[in-house]
């Protein structure tokens, strides 16, 4: 038997009760005091067997150790290919600081003071959400290369605005948790933001906290995952979540091409040294190699990059260009990691540095970032307009 009911503690509090178990789901904002203060008086006065967080390990050292960014292993992000993984949650963890700020809060109070409550009471700490690095590579990868771009422009965007907010516009987001509602309008322009970042984190979270122990279970989840998580709770239906951890593959047709572009420049440059002659083909290997060169080391010099990552930029484009296993950016990133380190101070600073664009060639972490994103964009270019001029040249 089930019942669903709003909670004497009001609106923001809903009651499942199901084949003898007692659920109190707590909808918060995420920058929100009164969220927290309303998590602490329910803990105290329910004393539950659990308490289910919002959290996954990650996010959970994240907001409690006011050393994560020192702590970040740039050569290993380098290594999986997570740079764009990073950015990503710089300008989500900026964006939320940022209201934050505006707000007079630190972005997930709530959710720490759930934890801190749980622990002072002895009762039970469940992390239940996703790891934020496959929810967030779960999104990348399920977006085309122009969806991507439009992601990384709407996020800074958001980042650099200077718009004031009024105190009325104050008051709503305070009652609202920001960063679904911040994920919910890109959902609208994406809809496979919306159904990775909140659809998929609704079964994920309702599914471990059915999994938590005891009968009287309490969750803290943002507001914009409580009616999700009621509806999978109350339609009893248990989900295997090992499908909701694999990182999807590159799209096959991606592959395709990535695998395409090498056996083309190949192919056409070795069948005009065979029609035209070894002087027509050395003229087209050195075009590729200018087309995709230039561009490349020009981006990583526009990122003020240190002079040997802008010529490692020029002579790794060529060779990257013809790989789909890694990118010139990377080459370029790392570089320019190994070269120009970034300083513990600008660890600490970088979700206040990301706000300011002048600050992304002053702090050497957003420095590696922009060397990543500008020699990768310079590369791409260059290899679409060598390849255009090479096949060309075949007829």
């Amino acid at each position: 038997m089930k019942e669903t009911v709003q909670s004497k503690y009001g609106s923001d509090v809903i009651e499942i009760t199901q084949n003898g178990r007692e659920y109190l789901l707590i909808g918060t904002a995420h920058i929100s005091q009164q969220s927290a203060d309303l998590v602490r008086k329910v803990i105290e006065e329910e004393k539950p067997d659990v308490v289910c967080v919002e959290l996954d390990e990650k996010r959970y050292q994240s907001l409690s150790d006011k050393k994560k960014w020192e702590e970040l292993d740039l050569k290993n992000v380098i290594k999986e290919k997570q740079l764009s993984t990073l950015l990503i949650n710089i300008l989500l963890a900026s964006y939320q600081k940022k209201l934050g700020e505006k707000l007079g809060v630190n972005p997930g109070v709530e959710l720490l003071e759930a934890a801190k409550t749980a622990k002072e009471n002895n009762i039970p700490i469940e992390l239940c959400d996703r790891d934020v690095r496959i929810t967030l590579r779960r999104a990348w990868n399920s977006m085309s290369f122009w969806q991507k771009l439009k992601f990384l422009t709407a996020g800074l965007a958001g980042v650099f605005e200077k718009e004031e907010l009024s105190e009325e516009k104050l008051t709503e987001l305070r009652k609202t948790d920001v960063l679904n509602e911040m994920m919910t309008e890109l959902g609208k322009v994406m809809p496979v933001l919306k159904s990775v970042l909140i659809d998929e984190r609704d079964i994920y979270l309702a599914q471990k906290i059915k999994e938590s122990i005891g009968n009287k279970v309490i969750a803290v989840v943002g507001a914009g995952h409580l009616n999700g998580i009621v509806d999978q709770l109350n339609s009893g239906k248990q989900e295997d979540l090992a499908k909701y951890e694999i990182i999807p593959p590159v799209s096959p047709i991606l592959k395709g091409i990535g695998y395409a572009i090498p056996v083309i420049i190949i192919g056409a440059i070795l069948y005009i040294g065979m029609t035209k002659g070894a002087s027509a083909a050395g003229d087209n290997a050195i075009y590729w190699i200018l087309a995709n060169g230039i561009p490349s080391a020009l981006g990583a010099a526009l990122a003020y990059g240190h002079p040997l990552t802008v010529l490692v930029s020029f002579l790794a484009a060529p060779f990257t260009s013809l790989t789909p296993l890694i990118g010139a950016g990377y080459v370029a990133a790392f570089v320019q990691l190994m070269l120009v380190p970034p300083k513990v101070k600008e660890f600490q600073s970088v979700s206040e540095d990301v706000m300011k664009a002048k600050n992304w060639w002053k702090n050497r972490l957003l420095r590696i970032l922009l060397v990543f994103l500008l020699s990768g964009i310079g590369s791409a270019i260059g290899t679409y307009v060598g390849m255009f001029e090479i096949v060309k040249n075949l007829f």
